[in-house]
Order: structure tokens, then C-alpha cells, then sequence
């Protein structure tokens, strides 16, 4: 497949997709009323941020248009180099409390494996967090060398939600020096825009 063929492929894929996740909220809003959820709105938020991002993308740059998304327009902009510490606390923080909280939750209340809670806007939740797993797969398959680990890093996004997206985030960043820029963390290691200590190598 051609970049170019890439490129329409992706805008045509999260435009369908953020529209998908437009008629589910509605429709789920029509049929089971309003749960006040803002948070369902995330996966059309992000289907629309990447399909602009997309459109903003030069025909120059369409050899590499996932690492064109990624990049900052600034990608020269050095950040200090305690913020890559201050993300591996962050995301390792963050995905050990999610771990605790359903390891607790599962304890206490079981599996959520059961017939009262398929409720339409438990399929809603459901949709919302599959299509923010097809975004963060977009985003493993650019920075895997290979189909075998991204296929392991995607099936374990399936299984296990946030816990392995910040488990995967803290593994990339200990993989960049303290002095590389943090939006490094997103561009895969073959990248001519790759950390320092990628271009070192």
C-alpha cells in the first residue's frame, strides 16, 4: 500500500470512528437517557483531534505520516530533562493505583462478568474504551520493530485497559536518556527524528 493510500486509509478510518462513537452516544441517549458522563466523550475527542491532525499533514510528509501525527511542530523544542523522570513516576503511579483498584474491585465484588450489568451504557463505556484501544494501537504498531510484539502489546491493551497503557509508556520512556525531549517517548527508534541516544546507536 502506497503512503498516500496509508493516509486516506487512517483519515477515513478515525473520521468512521468518531462518527460511530457520535451515533452511539446518541442513540444510547435517546434509548436510556443521560448518564452524565463526560468522560464518554474521549474516544470522539480523540477521533477528532487525529483525523484534524491528519488533514494538517503536507503530501512531503507522507512517507511517515504516524510520525508527522506525533511530532511536535516545534520537534526542536528541548524540554528539561526531569520531565522524562517526572513521566516515569507519573504513568508508573498511575498504573499501579489501576491495578490495585480492580484487583480491589474484584475481591470485593467480584467479576464484572454478569447479566445486570449490560446495560446500554455499559456498551456505550464498552465502544468508548475499544476505539481509544485502536488509537493506542496505531501508535504501538509505529513504535514496535516487529508485528509479534505489537500483536502482544495489543492483545494485552484488550485484556487490561490502562494498566498495561501506562505499563508500556514507562517501558518507552526508560528506554530514552534524561536529556532527550519528552515527545521522543511517541516516535518509534527508527525514526530520523528518534532520541539522541537512538541517533547514538
Amino acid at each position: 500500500m502506497t503512503a498516500s493510500a496509508n493516509m486516506v486509509a487512517y483519515k477515513v478510518v478515525f473520521f468512521a470512528l468518531g462518527c460511530f462513537m457520535l451515533a452511539t452516544l446518541i442513540y444510547t441517549t435517546v434509548t436510556d437517557g443521560s448518564p452524565f458522563r463526560i468522560e464518554l466523550l474521549t474516544p470522539l475527542a480523540t477521533c477528532a483531534y487525529i483525523t484534524l491532525k491528519l488533514f494538517n499533514i503536507t503530501s512531503q510528509h507522507l512517507q511517515d505520516p504516524v510520525s508527522q501525527l506525533l511530532l511536535r511542530k516545534d520537534h526542536e523544542h528541548n524540554v528539561k530533562c526531569s520531565s522524562i523522570m517526572i513521566g516515569r513516576v507519573l504513568f508508573s503511579t498511575l498504573g499501579i493505583v489501576v491495578l490495585v483498584v480492580v484487583v480491589y474491585t474484584v475481591i470485593t465484588d467480584g467479576l464484572p462478568f454478569r447479566t445486570e450489568l449490560l446495560t446500554p451504557w455499559m456498551a456505550a463505556t464498552l465502544i468508548d474504551f475499544y476505539i481509544n484501544v485502536f488509537a493506542i494501537s496505531v501508535w504501538v504498531v509505529h513504535k514496535e520493530s516487529t508485528w509479534i510484539s505489537a500483536f502482544f502489546w495489543i492483545c494485552l491493551l484488550i485484556c487490561f485497559g490502562s494498566i498495561t497503557t501506562c505499563a508500556y509508556i514507562v517501558i518507552q520512556l526508560l528506554r530514552l536518556s534524561l536529556e532527550d525531549p519528552m515527545y521522543h517517548v511517541l516516535l518509534d527508534s527508527r525514526s530520523k527524528h528518534g532520541s539522541t541516544s537512538a541517533k547514538k546507536d
